[in-house]
């Protein structure tokens, strides 16, 4: 190598160290919140019981009542006096971009934590278990997933349930038309009004939106699940340990201490608000097992 390329070579590495060491990392989350005095919480207005708008604007649910619990104990943490909460709205087809862009800190709703989606984001120990199922009218008799061959069927965008749905269409060549709709509530709507012949979503969001309807005896939950069950976590971004730790450290700890009992049975085993629904559905013996060890994975 002759000594003008040796030269070079050499400026090109110092160049190229001088710029890494310049670069600026992202702030991370927990620094953000102590110096500003706020956590941002992203939220759905339509996953009951999980996360849902109160027709007063209150935004409540069981997902939200445990970040509401997580973020007084991280305050505890930080030593702060106060930290206020300011609850930002997404969609299930915007929020990964949205928790991205920094619009809000830590997403409460009931977003499945598989191993696709977290190439995307991070998420928390997990605080629910549930399987993709589909509902349809009673009438339809539409029960097993076979039965879906032929059929137009609804599935909201951004979820992982659609590209369930999709996969299974492919593979049993059932020639299901899938039609993408951008939320659940159109979704069901869909089924309701005879213009879909079934909604496939998560089985206990399903469940929810059965019993708030006028009519919950003309629907029916499918029998067949589109896949093993998955669990839902808390979703916050990649590459913040330090936010991760310190909430995955808040949920173990309500967890261990018992306190997520009464929160559980608030939501799933009680009349909730506003119409006073009750999903009648006691704690799973699969997820008592989680709470019991929160850093179970199921991949």
């Amino acid at each position: 190598m002759s000594p003008l390329i040796r030269s070079a070579l050499t400026a090109l590495m110092i160049f190229a160290s001088a710029g890494a060491g310049s670069a600026q990392a992202p702030e991370s989350t927990l620094k953000t919140i102590a110096d500003s005095g706020v956590i941002r919480i992203g939220y759905s207005a339509e996953d009951i019981p999980f996360s849902y708008r109160a027709p007063d604007g209150t935004v409540t649910g069981y997902s939200t009542e445990l970040c509401v619990r997580v973020v007084d104990l991280l305050k505890q943490k930080l030593g702060l006096a106060a930290l206020a909460i300011e609850y930002v709205e997404r969609t299930p087809s915007n929020r990964v971009a949205m928790l991205r862009d920094g619009k809000f800190d830590i997403e409460c709703v009931a977003s499945t934590n598989n191993a696709e989606r977290r190439k995307s984001v991070a998420f928390s120990y997990s605080h629910f278990v549930t399987g993709t199922q589909f509902v349809s009218l009673k009438k339809s008799n539409l029960k097993s997933i076979g039965d879906l061959a032929g059929h137009t069927i609804a599935a909201t965008s951004g979820t992982t349930n659609i590209g369930q749905l999709n996969s299974i269409n492919r593979t049993r060549g059932l020639h299901i038309a899938v039609m993408p709709v951008e939320s659940h509530t159109a979704a069901f709507k869909l089924v309701a009004e005879g213009r879909a012949s079934a909604f496939v979503m998560d089985g206990i969001l399903l469940a929810a939106m059965i019993a708030a309807s006028d009519q919950p005896d003309d629907y029916a939950l499918s029998s067949d699940a589109l896949g093993r069950p998955e669990p839902y976590g808390l979703m916050i971004r990649h590459d913040d340990q330090d936010f991760k730790d310190a909430v995955n450290a808040a949920l173990t700890e309500i967890y261990r201490s018992g306190e997520i009992e009464p929160i559980y049975n608030r939501w799933f085993t009680k009349p909730i608000p506003p119409n006073g629904i009750n999903m009648r559905l006691p704690m799973s013996s699969e997820l008592r097992e989680l709470f019991a060890e929160p850093s179970r994975s199921y991949d």
